[in-house]
C-alpha cells in the first residue's frame, strides 16, 4: 500500500508524513524527489523540472513497487503531482502493478502557502539560490490549485490548515491504520 501525500509547496506534505511515520515506524518514506536529484546529476533537465523526464515517473514507480513488493510495508509518499498526465501515468503503472494508493492532497489558502515558503531556507549557505528556490515554489502555487479539479476522483482533499496531529488521525482513520490498529489495512478509500 501506498499512502501519497500530495499538495502545493509549503502545504506540509514532509511534515505529515513525518507524523504517519513516527506513528507507523514500519511504513517506508519513499520520496520521489531524491530520484529527480539522482538524475540532475546524470542527465539534462530540458524543462528545469525532473517530472518532465519520463524515466523520473518511470523510475519512482519502479522504486515504489519494488518497496512495498520487496518489503511487504506500507510505503509513505510526499510528492507533488499535478500534472494530469503524469498522475494518470504514475497512478495507472502503480494500479497495474497491483499496488493500492491512497491519494491525499493538503490545501493550504495561497496566502499561507506564501508565507510558509517564505519562511523556509532550502539552500542556506546559498542565498541566492535559496531565492530562486523560494520563487520556483511560489511559482507553482497557482498549478497546484488549478490543478485540484483534474486530480484523480478517488484523491481525498483534507484542510492543509489542521494540525499535523489531526492531519495524521484523519490519514490513518482513512487507511485503516488508526491510533487503535496495528497494522495498515488496504482497502480501498472509495
Amino acid at each position: 500500500m501506498i499512502v501519497w501525500v500530495n499538495g502545493a509547496f509549503g502545504s506540509g506534505k514532509t511534515t505529515l508524513v513525518e507524523e504517519l511515520r513516527r506513528r507507523r515506524p514500519e511504513a517506508l518514506v519513499h520520496d520521489p524527489e531524491m530520484v529527480g536529484y539522482v538524475l540532475r546529476e546524470i542527465v539534462e533537465v530540458p524543462t528545469g523540472d525532473f517530472q518532465d523526464l519520463r524515466l523520473w515517473r518511470r523510475q519512482v514507480v519502479h522504486l515504489a513497487v519494488g518497496l512495498v513488493e520487496e518489503y511487504q510495508r506500507p510505503v509513505l509518499v510526499p510528492m507533488t503531482l499535478i500534472n494530469a498526465a503524469y498522475v494518470e501515468e504514475v497512478f495507472g503503472a502503480l494500479k497495474d502493478a497491483g499496488v493500492v494508493v491512497h491519494h491525499f492532497f493538503l490545501k493550504v489558502y495561497e496566502e499561507v502557502l506564501r508565507k510558509r515558503i517564505e519562511g523556509r531556507s532550502f539552500t542556506p549557505d546559498h542565498p541566492e539560490q535559496d531565492e530562486r528556490v523560494r520563487q520556483w515554489c511560489k511559482a507553482r502555487i497557482e498549478p497546484c490549485t488549478a490543478a485540484m479539479s483534474t486530480l484523480p476522483s478517488d484523491t481525498v482533499f483534507l484542510d492543509g490548515e489542521l494540525t499535523t496531529t489531526e492531519l495524521a488521525d484523519g490519514v490513518l482513520a482513512r487507511v485503516g491504520g488508526g491510533s487503535g490498529g496495528s497494522a495498515w489495512c488496504p482497502r480501498s478509500l472509495s
